[in-house]
């Protein structure tokens, strides 16, 4: 529970690099994430370029986006590892309205944001950016989604905690307006 107390999101990197070792221990805990039906539809790509993590950066920058703070952007130009998370809707199930693709990545990325924690790295959810020119910029086929990436590094610092609600704000017991005792 440690790791999950105190996971925060990053938004600037030291310019060291990431031991092999603390990578493949990230990416091996992605692997073991449910998904729907198990078909583990999703891929990370690893991208450690410096030319492409800095033009992801810039297109984590659009239109529309004002409100995101783009100081994670322009962290992936420092930090040594970008992983950009994508699936193909059709080896996931939709039911009722919802693409399942999406929660199978979400439960991918939290395993990998908990066990980047585990041995010291930093991340931050980035799900705002120019889709087209990331799959473009990446080689990713038309028919896979970019649901989102995270920077992999090392912290500048590890930031206090943010206030969060009370868990009886969050929680009802049997229907919505239940409130936990």
């Amino acid at each position: 529970m440690r790791e999950i107390e105190e996971r925060r999101s990053i938004r600037k990197y030291v310019e060291q690099p990431v031991e092999e070792e603390k990578l493949q221990h990230v990416l091996s805990s992605a692997r073991l994430a449910p998904t729907w039906g198990n078909h583990q539809g999703w891929k990370i790509i690893v991208v450690r370029d410096q030319a492409k993590r800095e033009e992801l950066g810039r297109l984590c920058n659009v239109e529309g986006a004002e409100y995101y703070p783009n100081a994670v952007g322009k962290s992936l130009g420092v930090v040594p590892i970008v992983l950009v998370a994508c699936a193909d809707p059709m080896k996931s199930g939709r039911m009722y309205g919802q693409d399942y693709y999406l929660v199978d990545v979400g439960i991918v990325m939290a395993h990998v944001m908990l066990s980047a924690r585990e041995v010291g790295l930093g991340t931050c959810f980035i799900g705002i950016f120019d889709e087209p020119k990331v799959k473009e910029l990446l080689n990713i086929p038309p028919n896979i989604r970019v649901v989102g990436m995270t920077p992999l590094g090392y912290p500048d610092r590890w930031p206090d905690a943010r206030p969060r609600k009370e868990l009886a704000e969050m929680v009802s017991v049997e229907e919505w307006q239940q409130p936990l005792r």
